[in-house]
């Protein structure tokens, strides 16, 4: 019986693709996929790892006899604790080699801790200097009047406490459509803004795409969205000031997520003294427009 092809799980927003019959993962892969995870996973995987050393290295010395000083040969767990020891390079001295095959194994595994010391140093430096956005996009789509003509409309706001510099926004609208010959294809289109770009993004804005004669959407409605699987795919890419890196961030939206006749109330009030507040908890409230 032939065995079926293994799927590789990849997400793109709130879409999931299943991969078959694709090259497999390759060796280099694995940076990318630790780089990729979360700090408690990344925690999980590190001291995996590092008791799966230990206990490889406590096995060699407990099949090897008395090949450690100090430790009694029916002793596992004195023979893992000698692995920390020693992985560690920490040398207490209590216990030491005694035999050729002894100084062999503890030979290897200094080499083993060494190289062990560098390779997570060196992601953990990576995982703490990569810049991330933190880019709060609102949790769904509004469409109402703006200016005597219907628009859609979606919230963006900068997280972090400093100014983002050269932000660049764009909307792709794709939706499945049928071709001269029938058959059903998913198209894309890029969503004209009123603006698209700023020299810096301090705090939140909305951003609006008109719907006019020359929009994809014009004259579309809630169920013409849902039958065609209409989607929406924001995104937003800046220069972080601290760290002088770009960064992006980018939000999916499904035709669930839009609302009609409605609009995002205010979350700006200004101060006596001329500063603005930013209510952050409201970012995601509408109205009826």
């Amino acid at each position: 019986m032939k065995k079926q092809p293994s799927a590789i799980s990849v997400k793109a927003g709130n879409v999931e693709f299943l991969k078959i019959n694709s090259k497999n993962w390759e060796w280099r892969d694995i940076y990318h996929w630790i780089v990729s995870l979360s700090w408690p996973r990344f925690a999980v995987v590190g001291v995996c790892f590092f008791l799966a050393l230990n206990l490889m290295f406590a096995s060699a010395y407990f099949l090897g006899g008395e090949c450690i000083g100090e430790m009694h040969k029916d002793s596992f767990s004195e023979a893992f604790f000698f692995s920390v020891e020693t992985l560690a390079t920490v040398g207490y001295g209590h216990m030491y080699p005694i035999t050729a095959y002894g100084h062999i194994v503890v030979t290897l595994e200094l080499m083993t801790g060494m190289l062990w010391t560098a390779v997570t140093t060196g992601l953990i430096f990576v995982r703490f200097s990569r810049p991330t956005a933190r880019v709060l996009f609102s949790d769904g789509i509004v469409i109402s009047a703006f200016e005597g003509k219907p628009a859609l409309m979606l919230r963006v706001a900068n997280l972090r406490h400093y100014t983002m510099t050269d932000a660049e926004f764009r909307i792709m609208f794709h939706r499945e459509e049928l071709s001269l010959e029938g058959e059903s294809i998913r198209r894309y289109y890029p969503l004209k803004l009123t603006f698209d770009r700023l020299i810096i993004f301090p705090a939140a804005m909305i951003l609006r795409h008109i719907i006019d004669e020359s929009s994809q959407l014009h004259g579309m409605t809630f169920d013409d969205l849902r039958d065609s699987d209409s989607r929406f795919i924001a995104s937003v890419s800046c220069v972080d000031t601290v760290l002088q890196a770009p960064v992006q961030s980018l939000q999916t939206y499904g035709w669930e997520n839009i609302r009609f006749g409605q609009r995002f109330v205010e979350v700006y009030q200004e101060t006596p003294d001329g500063r603005l507040i930013v209510d952050y908890g409201r970012l995601n409230e509408t109205e009826p427009a």
